[in-house]
């Protein structure tokens, strides 16, 4: 889930254990499961920090699908800036 010392913290076993059931569910289910979670997360968050999030979330997707189209290349090859880039890691 996490590879930085600095959100090690996320490596949480309750949440490996939501994600893993959660990924047995079939794709529109876990669509589902995601879109039901963004009215709390939108309610918690200000609006700055909610389009940070939604940035996040598209990039965590554009990286997800570069890396994968480019494997074994490697985080310092890739274009899409990730959280670490855009947050100064």
């Amino acid at each position: 889930m996490t590879t930085s010392d600095a959100t090690d913290w996320m490596n949480h076993p309750v949440i490996r254990s939501l994600i893993d059931q959660a990924s047995t569910l079939a794709l529109e289910e876990r669509i589902t499961l995601v879109k039901g979670l963004i009215p709390g997360i939108a309610d918690a968050l200000s609006d700055e920090e909610y389009e940070q999030f939604v940035t996040f979330i598209r990039l965590k997707g554009e990286r997800f699908l570069e890396a994968k189209s480019h494997p074994g290349e490697g985080r310092a090859e890739r274009h899409i800036p990730g959280e670490r880039d855009l947050e100064g890691r």
